[in-house]
C-alpha cells in the first residue's frame, strides 16, 4: 500500500474550488479523513451508492475541517449556540463578564439583559468574525478604550438602555466597518469631538433619550457616510455653529423633544444634504428668515407641538424643495402665505388656534392656488370654531364688526382657551390654571400673554415647563413669584414694564434655563433677586436701562452660558464686571455706548466663544482686552468708528478666531500687519461698507471661505496691484469694485487686469498667484493652545512688528 497522505479539505466537501465527492470521476486516492478517522478516500469510493450518500450527509452535517470541529464543541453552559447560523445567545443570565468559551467563528452574539457594568479593553478579541453585537440592558457604566478592537467586521453595535454617562476618546476604535450604532437610553451628558472619528462607515447613529444639553463643534467628525442622526429626547438647548460640520451624507436629523428655544438655522445649514428634519416638541416661539435656515434639498420639516406663535412668510425661503411642513399643535392664530418653498404640497396645521376672519383670506387663497393640502381647523370666531380650514370659502372669512359679535369675542377672550384638538373630556378635567390664562397639559406650556395683568398670576400646573407672561404690566416681580414651578425651564417676562425684581423673586426655580427680561425698564439687579435659579444658562436683558453690567447679580448664576445686554446704555466694560463667569460662552453687548473695554475685563470668561461689540463707540480694537480668550470663535466689531486697524490688532485671538466682522466701521486704513496671527482658522472676514481706497494683500489668510469687500471706494492704481494678484488667486466672490480712476469705475478689482498692465512688475507676476503660507507651519494644536503652549506676550508682538512698514 502506498504511503497515506493527509487529505486537503476540498477533497472531502468540495470547498476551496474542489468538486463535491459524489461528482468526482474515477478511483479516489487513499488518504485519511480528519472527520472520520480510519476512513480513506479509496474506502469511500469503493463503498456502494447508499453508503456514499450516508457518508456525504454526515460530512455536510459536521463542521468543516478541524477548526470548525473544535469550535462546534465550544459553547458556554449559560448560552445557546446555533453553529449552523453562527449565532450565540446568552440573554438574561446575570453574567458579570463576557463568556470566554464562545465559538471563534460566531457572527451574531446576543448578551442583552446581563450585568456586565464594565466592557474592558479587547473584550471580544477572540471573536474576529462578529458582525452583530447586542449589549442592551446590561447595566454598562463604562466602556474602556479599545474595548472593541479586533472587531473589524462588526456591522451593528447595540449599547442601548445602559448607564453610560461618557465615552472615552478611543472607546470605539477598531470598528471601521460599523454601519449602525445604538446608544439610545443612556446617561450621556456630553460628546467630545473625535469620539466617533474611527467610524468612517457608520450610516446610523442613535443618541436619543440621553441627557445631552450641548453639542460642541465637530461633535460628529469622521462620520462621512452617516445618513441618519437621532438626537431626540435630550435636553439640548445649544448647538455650536460647527456642531454638524463634516456630515456630507446626512439625510435625516431628529432633534424633536429637546429644549431649543429658537431655530438654530446656521448650525443646521452645515448639513446641506438634509432631506428630513424633525424639530417638534421644542419651545420655539418664532421662526423667521433671519434664523438662516438654508437647506436646498430639504423635503420634510417637522415643527409640531412646540410654542410657535408667529411664523415669518420667508422663514423657509431658502428651502426651495420643501414638500411637507408639519406645524401641528402650536399656538399659531394666524399664518401668512409662505414664500420660497415652491414645491410645498402638505401643510399640517391641526391643533393651532387659527383665527378664521378676513385676515386669513390670503392664506386660504394661497393654499388653493399652490395646491397645498392642509388639515387645520378654526379656533376663532365662535361661529366657525372647529370648521376645517380647507372646507371654507373666502366669503366665510369676515372681519369683526362692532356689536354682538364683537361682544361675544371679548367674552370668549376672557375665558381660558382650550387648545384646539383637545377633547371635551380633557378640557373638562380638573387642573390648576389662573383665570384668563391658557394651560396646555400635553406640551406643559402655560401662557397669559397680552392680558393686561397688573400682578404676576399664580396657580399654574406644577409640571409647567414654559410660562409666557409677556406684554402685561407688573412693574414689580415680588418675592417667590412662581411657587411650585420647580420644573419650569423657560420664563418669558418681556414687555411687562418691570423696574425691579425683589430679593428671592426666582426662589424655587431650580430647573430654569431661560429667563427673558427683554424690553423692560430695569436699570439694576441684585444678587438676591437672581438666587434660586442656579441652572440659569440664558439671560436676556436687552433693551432695558442698564448703565453698567450687573456683575454682582451675575455672580449668583454659576451656569450662565449666554448673556444678552444689547441696546442698553453701557459706556464701558470694566475690570470685575464678569468676575466668576467661568461658564460664559456668548456675550452680546451690541448697540450700547461702550468706548472702552478695560484690559482684563474679559479674562474671567476664559471659554468665551462669541463676543458682540458691534454698534458701540470704540475707536480702536480692544487688543489688550482680548488677551486670555483662547476659545474665541466670533468677534463682532462692525458699526464702531474704528477708522484704522493697527499692526497685530487681533494677535491675542489669532489661533482660535474663525469669523471677524469689521463692516460699516468707517475704516480708511489697514496696516499690512493688522491681521498678523490670523492664519488658517479664519473662515470669514467682513470688510464691506467702509471707506477703504487701498488694502494690502493678505496671503496669511489661507483658508478663507468668505471675504466681503463690497461698498468700498477702491482706487485702482499700481498701489492696489498686490491686492489684485491676491484676489485673483482666491476662488471666492469678494465684491471689491473700483471707484477710481474714472476709466475703471465699476470694474471688479479682481477682474480688472487691464488697469494694472502698465504697473512695474506686472509682467513678472502675470498669471501667478500670491503663494499662501503652508497651513502646517502656522497651525497650532488645540491641546497646546489650551495649555498655553507657545504663548507670546503682547509686548513681544509690538516689538516684533516695529519693523513693519505702513501701507
Amino acid at each position: 500500500m502506498p504511503p497515506i497522505q493527509p487529505c486537503p479539505r476540498c477533497q472531502v466537501c468540495g470547498l476551496g474550488g474542489g468538486l463535491p465527492l459524489a461528482s468526482r470521476q474515477g478511483p479516489l486516492p487513499a488518504f485519511p479523513c480528519a472527520a472520520f478517522p480510519g476512513w480513506t478516500g479509496r474506502a469511500i469510493g469503493m463503498a456502494g451508492p447508499q453508503s456514499v450518500s450516508v457518508v456525504l450527509l454526515l460530512l455536510l452535517l459536521l463542521p468543516l475541517g478541524p477548526t470548525w470541529h473544535a469550535a462546534a464543541q465550544r459553547c458556554p453552559q449559560t448560552c445557546v449556540c446555533d453553529n449552523s447560523r453562527r449565532h450565540v445567545a446568552c440573554r438574561h443570565q446575570n453574567l458579570t463578564e463576557v463568556p470566554n468559551a464562545i465559538p471563534e467563528l460566531t457572527q451574531r452574539l446576543d448578551l442583552q439583559g446581563n450585568m456586565l457594568k464594565l466592557i474592558p479593553a479587547a473584550a471580544f478579541r477572540d471573536l474576529p468574525y462578529l458582525t452583530h453585537l447586542d449589549l442592551r440592558h446590561c447595566q454598562v457604566e463604562l466602556v474602556a478604550e479599545g474595548a472593541f478592537r479586533g472587531l473589524g467586521r462588526l456591522l451593528l453595535l447595540n449599547l442601548a438602555s445602559n448607564r453610560l454617562n461618557a465615552l472615552p476618546q478611543e472607546a470605539l476604535d477598531g470598528l471601521g466597518s460599523l454601519r449602525r450604532l445604538e446608544l439610545e437610553g443612556n446617561l450621556l451628558e456630553e460628546l467630545r469631538p473625535g469620539t466617533f472619528g474611527a467610524l468612517g462607515a457608520l450610516a446610523t447613529l442613535n443618541l436619543a433619550h440621553n441627557t445631552l444639553v450641548y453639542l460642541p463643534a465637530m461633535a460628529f467628525q469622521g462620520l462621512v457616510r452617516a445618513r441618519w442622526l437621532q438626537l431626540s429626547h435630550n435636553a439640548l438647548s445649544v448647538l455650536a455653529p460647527e456642531a454638524l460640520a463634516g456630515l456630507p451624507a446626512l439625510r435625516r436629523l431628529s432633534l424633536h423633544h429637546n429644549e431649543l428655544q429658537s431655530l438654530p438655522g446656521a448650525t443646521l445649514s452645515q448639513a446641506r444634504g438634509l432631506a428630513r428634519l424633525e424639530l417638534g416638541h421644542n419651545p420655539f416661539t418664532y421662526t423667521g428668515e433671519e434664523d438662516g435656515l438654508v437647506l436646498p434639498g430639504l423635503r420634510e420639516l417637522r415643527l409640531d407641538h412646540g410654542a410657535l406663535q408667529a411664523l415669518d412668510p420667508r422663514a423657509f425661503a431658502h428651502c426651495p424643495r420643501l414638500h411637507t411642513l408639519d406645524l401641528r399643535g402650536n399656538q399659531l392664530d394666524a399664518l401668512q402665505p409662505l414664500q420660497g418653498p415652491g414645491q410645498l404640497r402638505r401643510l399640517r396645521l391641526h391643533g393651532n388656534p387659527l383665527r378664521c376672519d378676513c385676515r386669513a383670506r390670503p392664506l386660504l387663497q394661497w393654499l388653493a392656488r399652490a395646491r397645498v393640502r392642509s388639515d387645520g381647523a378654526c379656533g376663532e370666531p365662535r361661529r366657525l370654531r372647529g370648521e376645517a380650514l380647507d372646507a371654507l370659502r373666502p366669503s366665510d372669512l369676515r372681519c369683526p364688526v362692532a356689536g354682538a359679535e364683537e361682544e361675544e369675542e371679548e367674552v370668549a377672550a376672557a375665558r381660558p382657551r382650550v387648545p384646539a384638538g383637545t377633547s371635551k373630556e380633557k378640557a373638562g378635567a380638573p387642573g390648576p390654571c389662573p383665570r384668563a390664562c391658557v394651560c396646555a397639559p400635553e406640551s406643559r406650556h402655560s401662557g397669559c400673554e397680552g392680558r393686561g395683568l397688573q400682578v404676576v398670576p399664580r396657580g399654574f400646573p406644577n409640571d409647567t415647563q414654559l410660562l409666557d407672561l409677556r406684554q402685561n404690566h407688573f412693574p414689580l416681580v415680588p418675592r417667590e413669584a412662581f411657587p411650585g414651578l420647580g420644573q419650569l425651564v423657560s420664563l418669558h417676562l418681556q414687555h411687562c414694564g418691570i423696574t425691579e425684581l425683589e430679593a428671592g423673586a426666582l426662589a424655587g426655580l431650580g430647573s430654569l434655563l431661560y429667563l427673558y427680561l427683554s424690553d423692560n425698564t430695569l436699570s439694576s439687579l441684585s444678587a438676591a433677586s437672581l438666587k434660586g435659579a442656579p441652572c440659569l444658562g440664558y439671560l436676556y436683558l436687552e433693551r432695558n436701562r442698564f448703565l453698567q453690567v450687573p456683575g454682582a447679580a451675575l455672580r449668583a448664576l454659576p451656569s450662565l452660558f449666554s448673556l444678552h445686554l444689547q441696546d442698553n446704555a453701557l459706556d464701558r466694560l470694566a475690570l470685575g464686571d464678569l468676575a466668576g463667569m467661568r461658564a460664559l460662552r456668548w456675550l452680546y453687548l451690541s448697540g450700547n455706548r461702550i468706548t472702552q473695554v478695560s484690559p482684563g475685563a474679559l479674562g474671567p470668561a476664559q471659554e468665551l466663544e462669541k463676543l458682540h461689540l458691534d454698534r458701540n463707540q470704540l475707536r480702536e480694537v480692544p487688543t489688550a482686552a482680548l488677551e486670555g480668550l483662547p476659545a474665541l470663535l466670533e468677534l463682532q466689531l462692525s458699526g464702531n468708528p474704528l477708522r484704522a486697524l493697527q499692526d497685530g490688532a487681533f494677535w491675542p485671538v489669532g489661533r482660535s478666531l474663525q469669523h471677524l466682522f469689521l463692516n460699516s466701521s468707517g475704516l480708511e486704513q489697514i496696516s499690512p500687519g493688522a491681521f498678523l496671527g490670523l492664519g488658517p482658522r479664519l473662515q470669514s472676514l467682513h470688510l464691506q461698507k467702509n471707506q477703504l481706497q487701498a488694502l494690502p494683500a493678505l496671503p496669511g489668510l489661507s483658508q478663507l471661505e468668505l471675504i466681503d469687500l463690497s461698498g468700498n471706494p477702491f482706487h485702482c492704481d499700481c498701489q492696489l496691484l498686490p491686492l489684485h494678484r491676491w484676489l485673483t488667486g482666491l476662488n471666492l466672490h469678494v465684491g471689491a469694485a473700483c471707484a477710481a480712476p474714472p476709466s475703471a469705475r465699476g470694474q471688479s478689482v479682481k477682474a480688472a487686469a487691464a488697469v494694472f498692465e502698465a504697473c512695474p512688475g506686472w509682467a513678472a507676476g502675470k498669471a501667478k498667484r500670491t503663494p499662501a503660507p503652508r497651513p502646517s507651519a502656522q497651525r497650532t494644536p488645540m491641546k497646546g493652545r489650551r495649555q498655553g503652549a507657545n504663548k507670546v506676550g503682547w509686548g513681544q508682538v509690538q516689538g516684533g512688528l516695529a519693523g513693519w512698514v505702513r501701507f
